[in-house]
């Protein structure tokens, strides 16, 4: 039996402790989701509609001297991140945008299991590529 990864790390810079407090614990929120339990009536839909996918976690850090996340997994998450991402690029820095990538691992060697891809996020837009979808893209 093979085990399959799907690994990131990132940093966001936050404006303040407040929004890194925010940050944290709506993440605190889409983990009890995740997992089964009651989040507030007031959590963002948005944010809801990723709660399957919401296996990342995040730590509080200090980027480029200022309160900030460090957002990392080895079990994916892709699309939880980029909708947890987008919504605090909403709510703090309308006008940034943060990209990162991921890698695809396995314990043993399978043929479909290794490759990877890149993120966009932006307050309006999140754009992704993996690497099947470039190689499907640019094939003959």
């Amino acid at each position: 039996m093979a085990d399959y990864f799907t690994n990131f790390s990132l940093q966001l810079r936050l404006p303040d402790e407040a929004a890194q407090t925010y940050a944290l614990e709506l993440h605190r929120q889409g983990v009890c989701l995740w997992q089964g339990d009651d989040v507030p009536a007031d959590y963002p839909a948005e944010l809801r509609e990723h709660h399957e996918d919401w296996c990342f976690e995040v730590e509080a850090d200090v980027v480029e001297k200022q309160p900030g996340l460090w957002l990392h997994s080895e079990n994916g998450g892709i699309d939880a991140v980029c909708a947890f991402l987008q919504h605090l690029l909403q709510k703090f820095d309308p006008s940034g945008r943060v990209t990162f990538q991921w890698s695809n691992d396995c314990s043993k060697p399978r043929v479909d299991a290794y490759g990877g891809g890149a993120a966009i996020v932006t307050a309006k837009k999140i754009k992704t590529m993996s690497t099947n979808q470039w190689l499907q893209k640019h094939s003959p």
